[in-house]
Order: C-alpha cells, then sequence, then structure tokens
C-alpha cells in the first residue's frame, strides 16, 4: 500500500486556462449602426473553420513539432481524423486562423477521443476560452463558445494534448456563428435521430449497464427509465443504479445537440439480479484492509475487526511459482498462535453479521503477474480454490507492481464465471493509475464495469497529481481527494463504484494521513456538493459508495479514531 512516485516537475504545468463545464452560447448578431438584424442576418451563421473534418490532411492546420497527422480510423465522420501525439516538452498543439466578424458570438466545438485533448480559442479581442477533457475510448464533444471585439477580424483555435499522454485524436471542428468571409459554408447542427443498437450491457442486483451506437451530431444522450429521464451522459454508455433485486426496467435513449433531442430509441428491458456483489454491499460501505502480519500495527484476529467496517479485505494472497496463481498461508506465529480454523469460523461470524470478507491480491511488494491466456486462468483457478477453502466472498485487486489489462480483464471475467454474482470485487490502484482511462489499472475497471463492486483507489504515498479540471494538487487537501476522485467519475464509473482510500493513522503510510474531518468534507463535497476546497465537482454523487482505510489494525493502533468518525459519516451519507 506504498510507493507513488510525484509528478516529475518538468510535468507540473499549469493547463492553459481551462473551462470544466459545457458552454452552450447564445448567438448575437453584428448590426450596422443602431439598426436591428435583419432576416438576412439570421441565415449568415455557419460553420467558419476551413478542412474542419481534416479530409484535405492537414491543409489550413500547423501543428507543433510535426506531432499532428491524418488518420482513417477512428473517424467521428467522413473518411479521415486528426492524429496529435505529444511528445517531450511538446504538447501537440494543433491550430487554425478563422475568419471572424466583429463583435460576434461563436460556439467552438470538436469531437475528440484518445489522451487528453484541449480546445480553445486565442485572439478573441474579448475573453479568450478553452475547454478540455481526460482522456475517452469512445468520441466526446467538447464545445465552448467567444464573443469577438470590436476590431477583431480573425481568431485562432486550436487543439492541444497534454504532456506525457496518450495521442489525441480529433474531428469534426466547428466555430459556428456569422460568416467571416473565409470560405466556411457548413450549416447549423440539426436535432438528431434517434439512437440505435441499444442493448443491456450488464447488470447487478442494483444497476442495469446500457451501450448503444453513436448518433452523428449528437453532442450527449439522455437515458429515460421507465418513461423517466434518470440521467444524461456525452458517451455511448451508461449504468443506471439504485434499482430493486429481481426487477425489470424498461430503458430508452435519446440523443442531444444545441439544436434540440432525438425521438426516443426503441425501449430495451433490463432485469436486475436477485442479489450477490454489488447488490448485498451496503449503498454507502467501508472497507478495511486486515493484516494477516504483525508490522508494529495492533495484531488482530479477524473477530476483532471493528464494526464499521463492511468489507474486510483480507492481506495478502502471494504469487506461487506456477505462473499467475496465488496461495494464502494465514500467519498464526505472526498472530499469536490463531489458527486456520478460527479464521474460518470468523470469516462465518462476520458474514453472519453483514460483513463481506474476500482476500486481497499483490499489496506493495507483491509480484504476482498475469500476462497471458495460461496465467490469467492459473489466476481465477488459485482464487477461486482459496474463495472455497475459507469461505471468502470476493477478491481485492491490489497490485501495485502493474498489471495486464487484457489477461486480469479475462482472469476477473473467469473467476467471476466460476463464483457466480454474488462475487464482491474491489480494486486498490495507486493514484497514478487512475490518472488516466488509457492506464492498464483504470481500462481494467472499466473493462469489468458490469461485475465491478467498487475501486478504492489510495489517496496517500503519491505526491501531486492532476485533478479533472487539470490543475495540480498536492496530497493531504480536501481539493486532492475530490478532484481525484472527480477523473475516476467522469471517466466511466458509476458512482457506486468509487470510494476514497486513506490511512488509518500517520504510522499507516509514508504519507498522504488526513484526519477523519478531511475525509467527512470530501465525502460531503462529492455527494452533497458542500465542505468542498477550492475545487467543487460540477455535479454531486449522491450514489458514492463510500471509503476504504489501510488498515484496520492501524486503526485499532490509534484508539479506533478513523472507523468511530468515518464510518458512521460514510453510512449516513445520502
Amino acid at each position: 500500500m506504498h510507493g507513488v512516485p510525484a509528478i516529475p516537475r518538468s510535468r507540473r504545468r499549469r493547463p492553459w486556462a481551462l473551462l470544466a463545464a459545457t458552454v452552450t452560447a447564445t448567438l448575437a448578431l453584428a448590426t450596422t449602426g443602431a439598426g436591428q438584424a435583419t432576416a438576412a442576418d439570421l441565415n449568415t451563421d455557419l460553420n467558419n473553420a476551413k478542412n474542419a473534418g481534416f479530409e484535405s490532411g492537414l491543409t489550413g492546420w500547423t501543428c507543433s513539432a510535426g506531432s499532428g497527422t491524418t488518420v482513417p480510423s477512428p473517424v467521428h465522420g467522413g473518411s479521415t481524423a486528426l492524429k496529435a501525439t505529444p511528445a517531450g516538452q511538446d504538447n501537440a498543439r494543433c491550430s487554425q486562423t478563422v475568419a471572424v466578424k466583429p463583435n460576434s458570438t461563436y460556439t467552438l466545438s470538436a469531437w475528440v477521443q484518445g489522451g487528453y485533448a484541449y480546445l480553445g480559442a486565442t485572439g478573441t479581442g474579448t475573453t479568450d476560452v478553452s475547454t478540455w477533457t481526460p482522456d475517452s475510448s469512445s468520441w466526446k464533444q467538447l464545445s465552448t463558445s467567444f464573443s469577438t471585439g470590436s476590431s477583431t477580424t480573425s481568431v485562432t483555435v486550436y487543439l492541444h494534448g497534454w504532456y506525457g499522454q496518450a495521442a489525441y485524436i480529433a474531428d469534426d471542428v466547428s466555430v459556428y456563428g456569422p460568416d467571416g468571409g473565409g470560405g466556411g459554408g457548413d450549416p447549423e447542427p440539426s436535432v438528431p435521430g434517434a439512437p440505435n443498437g441499444v442493448t443491456v450491457s450488464g447488470t447487478s442486483a442494483s444497476s442495469v449497464s446500457l451501450t448503444w451506437s453513436a448518433v452523428s451530431g449528437a453532442t450527449g444522450y439522455n437515458v429515460y427509465r421507465d418513461g423517466t429521464k434518470v440521467t444524461a451522459v456525452t458517451g455511448t454508455s451508461a449504468t443506471v443504479t439504485g434499482l430493486a433485486a429481481s426487477t425489470s426496467y424498461s430503458f430508452q435513449i435519446t440523443a442531444t445537440n444545441t439544436a434540440g433531442e432525438s425521438p426516443r430509441s426503441t425501449p430495451v428491458t433490463g432485469r436486475t439480479s436477485s442479489g450477490g456483489g454489488v447488490g448485498t454491499v451496503p449503498k454507502h460501505a467501508v472497507t478495511g484492509y486486515w493484516q494477516n502480519f504483525d508490522n508494529g500495527a495492533t495484531v488482530q484476529k479477524l473477530s476483532d475487526v471493528q464494526s464499521a467496517y463492511d468489507i474486510i479485505a483480507v492481506a495478502f494472497a502471494d504469487a506461487t511459482t506456477t505462473p499467475g496463481a496465488v496461495t494464502f498461508t494465514l500467519d498464526s506465529a505472526g498472530l499469536g498462535g490463531y489458527t486456520v480454523d478460527q479464521f474460518k469460523a470468523d470469516v462465518r461470524a462476520k458474514q453472519a453479521a453483514g460483513k463481506k470478507v474476500i482476500i486481497s491480491v499483490g499489496g506493495e511488494k507483491g509480484t504476482v503477474s498475469v500476462n497471458d491466456a495460461t496465467s490469467a486462468t492459473n489466476f481465477a483457478n488459485s482464487l477461486y480454490s482459496l474463495m472455497q477453502t475459507y469461505g471468502f466472498d470476493g477478491v481485492d485487486i491490489d497490485l501495485e507492481n502493474g498489471l495486464n489489462a487484457t489477461y486480469m480483464t479475462q482472469a476477473l471475467r473467469a473467476l467471476s464465471a466460476k463464483a457466480g454474482p454474488s462475487m464482491v470485487l474491489t480494486m486498490a490502484p495507486q493514484t497514478i493509475d487512475m490518472q488516466s482511462t488509457s492506464n492498464a489499472y483504470f481500462r481494467t475497471a472499466l473493462n469489468v464495469k458490469d461485475i465491478l463492486t467498487v475501486v478504492n483507489m489510495q489517496y496517500y504515498n503519491s505526491g501531486s497529481m492532476l485533478g479533472c479540471d487539470g490543475k495540480v494538487y498536492a496530497q493531504g487537501s480536501v481539493d486532492f481527494l475530490t478532484a481525484l476522485a472527480c477523473i475516476q467519475l467522469e471517466g466511466g464509473l458509476s458512482p457506486s463504484q468509487v470510494g476514497l482510500g486513506l490511512p488509518a493513522s500517520p504510522r499507516g503510510a509514508g504519507s498522504g494521513y488526513v484526519s477523519p474531518s478531511v475525509i467527512n468534507s470530501a465525502l460531503d463535497c462529492l455527494t452533497r456538493g458542500t465542505g468542498c476546497g477550492s475545487f467543487k465537482p460540477a455535479r454531486t454523487y449522491p450514489e458514492l459508495r463510500g471509503a476504504m482505510t489501510w488498515s484496520t489494525n492501524w486503526d485499532a493502533a490509534a484508539g479506533n479514531a478513523w472507523s468511530n468518525a468515518v464510518g458512521p459519516h460514510v453510512h449516513g451519507l445520502p
């Protein structure tokens, strides 16, 4: 549970002025003198960008350090799109000078996917603007607006990525507004068509996951459950949570843009499972790691674990000589003669009290490696054997020395198929592992989202990290917790799959300990919109799962101060 390096100083750059929210522009019409706009004026709005879809290569665009090229796939429209790759101190900035009218308002947008992507305009003569998104595996539309000054006849619009991040893909750039005379001519957007291909991609006892095909011209999608709108998303998937077990629901999707909302899609039916996994874990849960070793913290039997903990992660399962396989050996000597039979009885007693007891794989010194199909099978089979032997409810993935997203996904799905829908699956990545959806840990979490209970990221031993607003935050503050959680919440995980992982005492980690009051403020900020620091999320996440600590033993050594304060607060969240 230790050992995340700080971001190198060369990357601690502040992004260009960022805007977190998408702004819908009110189109302003330039007039001559004091007269009102004429009917002809009302028909001059168009896309002033040239080669907006990159169908003519990079004609009209300039990319820094040779970072840009055009690619045939993926594309949002047409046959090609821009691909630009940051390298070293270059952020892959591609720009175009666009002719505009003075005293006018324009809507700037672009479709992006891949690595971090930024969109903005400079030289507006008023306030320059920009917006951004973390990396995405599907197309997202960035959108903002700007007004031109009294003598502004051209602006520079740009896209760029971020230092050390993956390449970004961009397509269908638009600068909608009055004709600046530069040769644009695309019409304003029309109401998109209804989405097709709506399918149920996964279910649990309390949620249904949906996917659908992208709709050309759409900037977002609304999800309806039994005729009532329940959420809005920008991508082509969503998970509807807070549902009753063993219940069928009807779902429809609509596509939206600035022109309006499409008709609803053909209904699909999703039925929640009867129980198990996420469904049997409390809506707001507290996770604690129990140490199967003595490192100076209070030595506990499993029966000693404080009642505030809903999920108890037994640390740790260890690698064997068989690739991918793991085993668990109770440290009876180190735990004062604690026997295997007593341990198994305590597992059953905790489960009878409504708790979940899972086996954690890895830890700071863990060397489990799942890098091919054979090791994936060994991993799944050995964990299932441990679940049967000790009665574990599931598994926690705490591999702090890297993992392979493809084969870890394969392994976890194989384990789920053996264990059934009651399996609890948690993860404890380091902060660096969840900075980007292109990172293996983040990809794995998204790959198994339909069987995933919660990701309790470790907000400690990390140094400074980027928040979802592109700013750098130092660990140990409300802002560090909320701005980094926002990346997961907006990057594809459901709020019920996000938890805050913190040390139970200053001795529990090398750095990053915060008082329980800071954790509770962060939980309130994310779920209620209160108690925030300088960073305030654009929306609240009342279904946030809760919090995790390393460890129940360090908590006990500190007089149970962590669980006594954080436990009731988590259980009292909305």
